[in-house]
């Protein structure tokens, strides 16, 4: 690789370099520099670094829009890949906002270096335009995901939850490789858009029919599809918030984007009718089973959950459901850039939803102990903010209007039922879907019903008791609240106006060629 290679490289990777340079630079200072401050003091310092870290990554995405394909084709850059960086990044520097009220480790640097570094490797499965960087990808994000989720060492849950994740990612990523080679050795070639011309026109063959549903392991268990989502409730209510929120956001958008351009660019789509083209591709029936067994599970499982963070995994699990709609939506060329803006915009207005909701989970966990539904019993008097934040992500996903949750469901669905050759299998899951929409309302509602209505305990007086004390009273106007009012805007803004994010992303979609 000659120099000018090598300049054209660091360009299009400027944003992950930089936001890897905050991960160095938040350790070091962490290290050296604040060795012996007081806890506090280090997590502002380490915020501080990682919103420098996150604005110049978001300037560089914004002021030098590039389409340019690197380093043998391995590394993408279009219009809407930039788009979805900058929402990860947004989505990362709200978590370490988030992190500032959580004192659950004296690890500050290697919280914040391991937040960022996840952050690229979701970066990089955002940009990924070849086998080898998508499994990078998925790789290095999950090795830093993995001792995140086991950072509270005082938590009775964090280890089981962090071994589990690791153990099911560990296995996950062995399928997926496995799957990878298959489509190697069908191809010759490593890349996406390489392996679809390569396999265009081919017949129904096991071995392929093997490696489509390998490799969809990986992404599901990223995802949290069923029957890979067993890690996700344990995850989420075991590992600090801040970090489950992350996972809920940062990795759903990154892994169902990937899984998207997965299906778009590497799988040959089905191109003649009759019920035998479902099968023709492969990835058809896989996706639409992904789909029917997560909407299912997911919203029947939330049902009998009694802690909001395990509630809002089995409400990840459904939801990805939904969005599997729109991954099954784009098989069809016709079809598929509304189905890449609809999944994109459904995964971006879900993840800030569901950091906001985490951050409302946060506020109850650090108070009350435990993020217990009923220790939610009177939010709505206790911490009227927050509980108002939580009534518009909770409502939002379970898509009532004017919220961004109800343009999001809507536009998938759209996008699923305009589905060629799969017309019927579309047709039946969307049913499916909205079926299931009321099971999703009233659990989410039984949660407001606790929060607004339900009349809370009485509360032990004293200033040492949970939530009277000043420093740590649950009406102070914390950080938990700062990002829940920010979310709950976003979503609200959104639900009115969803053309301010659909608009840019179905020019960009044109203009990435679809």
């Amino acid at each position: 690789m000659n120099n000018a290679a090598y300049i054209q490289l660091f360009k299009l990777a400027g944003p992950e370099m930089l936001i890897a340079l905050a991960a160095l630079a938040v350790l070091l200072v962490d290290l050296t520099l604040m060795r012996g401050a007081p806890v506090r003091a280090r997590r502002v310092i380490a915020v501080l670094l990682t919103g420098v870290g996150g604005f110049a990554a978001a300037l560089y995405l914004l002021q030098v829009p590039l389409r340019a394909v690197s380093w043998g084709g391995l590394w993408a850059v279009d219009p809407l890949t930039q788009l979805v960086k900058l929402g990860l990044v947004g989505l990362a520097v709200l978590t370490a906002v988030l992190s500032l009220e959580a004192d659950y480790t004296d690890h500050v640097g290697e919280h914040f270096a391991l937040l960022l570094l996840a952050t690229v490797g979701l970066m990089v499965m955002a940009g990924a335009a070849d086998l080898v960087l998508v499994f990078l990808g998925l790789e290095l994000t999950g090795l830093s995901l993995y001792p995140l989720v086991a950072l509270n060492k005082a938590g009775p849950r964090a280890t089981e939850a962090a071994l589990k994740y690791f153990f099911f990612g560990a296995l996950a990523a062995a399928v997926t490789l496995f799957g990878f080679s298959f489509l190697y050795g069908l191809s010759g070639t490593t890349n996406l858009a390489g392996i679809a011309a390569a396999l265009r026109g081919r017949g129904f063959d096991p071995l392929l029919a093997l490696a489509v549903v390998f490799s969809l392991v990986g992404f599901g268990f990223k995802v949290a599809a069923v029957p890979f989502h067993l890690w996700a409730p344990d995850a989420y209510q075991g590992a600090p918030t801040p970090v489950a929120a992350f996972i809920a956001s940062g990795s759903k958008l990154a892994g169902f984007f990937l899984l998207g351009r997965f299906v778009a660019l590497a799988l040959p789509e089905s191109g003649d009718a009759g019920r035998a083209a479902l099968f023709t591709p492969g990835w058809v029936p896989a996706v639409a089973v992904l789909a029917l067994a997560s909407m299912v599970l997911g919203n029947l499982a939330a049902l009998a959950q009694r802690d909001l963070k395990r509630l809002l995994a089995y409400s990840a699990i459904a939801h990805a459901g939904y969005l599997l709609l729109a991954v099954l939506a784009l098989n069809g060329a016709a079809n598929r850039p509304a189905a890449l803006a609809a999944l994109v915009y459904y995964a971006g207005t879900y993840a800030l939803a569901g950091l906001g909701a985490f951050a409302v989970a946060g506020h109850v966990e650090r108070h009350a102990g435990a993020a217990a539904l009923n220790h939610l019993t009177g939010l709505g008097r206790r911490a009227p903010w927050l509980a108002a934040g939580l009534a518009v992500f909770l409502l939002s996903l379970a898509g009532l209007p004017p919220l961004a949750g109800f343009p999001a469901k809507f536009y998938v669905f759209a996008a699923a039922l305009n589905t060629p050759h799969a017309g019927a299998v579309s047709l039946g899951l969307v049913v499916v879907a909205l079926l299931l929409s009321p099971v999703g309302f009233y659990y989410y509602l039984r949660v407001l019903k606790l929060a607004f209505v339900t009349e809370s305990e009485k509360r032990p007086a004293g200033p040492d008791a949970p939530g009277n004390s000043p420093q740590g009273g649950e009406n102070r106007f914390g950080v938990e609240t700062a990002v829940a009012l920010l979310a709950a805007a976003g979503v609200l803004g959104l639900g009115l106006f969803p053309q301010w994010l659909l608009g840019p992303l179905q020019a960009a979609v044109r203009e990435a060629g679809g």
